[in-house]
């Protein structure tokens, strides 16, 4: 399953992409930062950061977009403006016909470092070896959007558009659903979702781990 992962940001916005092995492994495809100045207009900032997302989905081609929950914080113009971001990420989720899976942060952290209350210092950190890269990944923005598409690779759940709005639905139990006929791409998404949901997403060095005990 190849998945693209989005740390939205309207200065700094993450763009990672990884393929999802049947074993669980991640493998690096793709990532950037996409950068918009602070001193354009907001809505020339967005478009800006919307042409990076749909140039990464067109070029790499996807089968999901996973992308980070904005929560409230202390700077209501910070969240806002994220928000924003958020929401065309999610626009091109669409227009590009992809499933769409929200993550929080605390379910991201927990995923690559085993801690929801993780500093960046060690998502990055654990970005690295979950890859296999020879460095950090730097910014932090692109480490955080990698581990946002490790996240749904390990858990396969949050996903959006489940109901009647859905054209594809994979249930708790991994029974397929679909509205209409599913291009060759959906339909190997939908296979590895259904086996996920059976078996359940497990980062493979701990399923290892369990069976040496």
């Amino acid at each position: 399953m190849r998945i693209i992962g989005i740390d939205p940001g309207l200065t700094r916005c993450g763009i990672g992409i990884i393929d999802m092995d049947s074993t669980r492994q991640a493998h690096l495809v793709h990532v950037e930062v996409a950068r918009s100045a602070q001193n354009m207009a907001a809505h020339f900032r967005l478009d800006r950061i919307r042409r990076h997302i749909a140039a990464a989905i067109e070029r790499f081609e996807p089968e999901v977009m996973s992308v980070e929950r904005v929560f409230a914080q202390d700077n209501v113009q910070s969240v806002t403006s994220t928000m924003w971001v958020m929401g065309i990420a999610m626009s091109e989720a669409a227009a590009h016909k992809l499933p769409l899976a929200i993550h929080t942060p605390s379910e991201v952290k927990a995923a690559v470092t085993g801690s929801g209350i993780a500093g960046k210092a060690q998502v990055q950190a654990m970005v690295q070896r979950i890859l296999k890269m020879d460095k950090v990944v730097r910014p932090a923005d692109a480490a955080d959007a990698l581990a946002i598409a490790i996240c749904h690779g390990w858990r396969g759940d949050g996903l959006q558009g489940a109901s009647r709005d859905g054209t594809v639905n994979v249930s708790l139990s991994g029974k397929i659903s679909a509205r209409g006929e599913l291009t060759n791409a959906q339909k190997l998404w939908a296979q590895a979702q259904a086996a996920t949901r059976r078996t359940g997403a497990v980062d493979p060095r701990r399923r290892k781990q369990k069976a040496s005990k």
